[in-house]
């Protein structure tokens, strides 16, 4: 009996690690797509938080949540909006992140003390949790990533992509300057420095 007890933690134990395993590269590949497509990124999580705070509203009207809960809720959405302003760049010592910060708090808060108050099914609750506190900013978590990639012009600003964007034609122009010099220096040591110079004039 014993044996099958060890058995079955160890099972658990494997399955945590596969599990730990997945939600890393699932978040790795959306951190990738972001850096990829920071455009479409911002679209996107703009949509997502124009829908919960329609259905913060919902909630107000059609289940009668509490007026603060719903009034927090959307001052969320609105910090959310303020950071995304500027997307993918992202100021961690910008108003619009930390009011987002202070709200993810508060309402996480409130939620707890409005579901020890009334009963909810857990599935209820767990929808509440993660459509209107968690997705938003768990979009806008995985999103950092692309703020370590970001360049001084942004994406918005030239209508495409941070990988396009690095790749525009004066990044282009120095990215290639670079090669040229390692070029030259290659060419110098190895005494073909003649043939290099036949290489440029032609």
């Amino acid at each position: 009996m014993w044996f099958l007890s060890v058995i079955t933690y160890i099972a658990i134990f494997v399955q945590i690690i596969f599990a730990t395993v997945a939600v890393a590269s699932g978040l790795y590949y959306l951190a990738e797509l972001v850096e990829e497509f920071s455009s479409v990124a911002k679209k996107f999580i703009t949509w997502m938080n124009t829908t919960v705070t329609v259905l913060f509203i919902l909630l107000w009207l059609l289940e009668g949540f509490p007026s603060i809960m719903v009034f927090c809720g959307v001052l969320a959405q609105i910090s959310h909006f303020v950071i995304l302003k500027n997307f993918p760049y992202v100021n961690f010592f910008s108003p619009g992140f930390i009011a987002a910060v202070i709200f993810i708090i508060i309402n996480h808060l409130l939620a707890f003390k409005h579901f020890a108050d009334v009963y909810y099914t857990f599935s209820e609750v767990l929808s509440y949790f993660t459509l209107f506190l968690w997705m938003v900013p768990f979009s806008l978590f995985v999103s950092l990533s692309a703020n370590d990639n970001v360049l001084p012009i942004t994406a918005d600003r030239l209508g495409g992509d941070v990988v396009t964007n690095y790749f525009s034609k004066k990044r282009k122009n120095m990215v290639f300057s670079h090669f040229s010099i390692m070029q030259k220096n290659l060419y110098c040591q190895s005494g073909r420095k003649k043939d290099f110079e036949e290489i440029i004039v032609t």
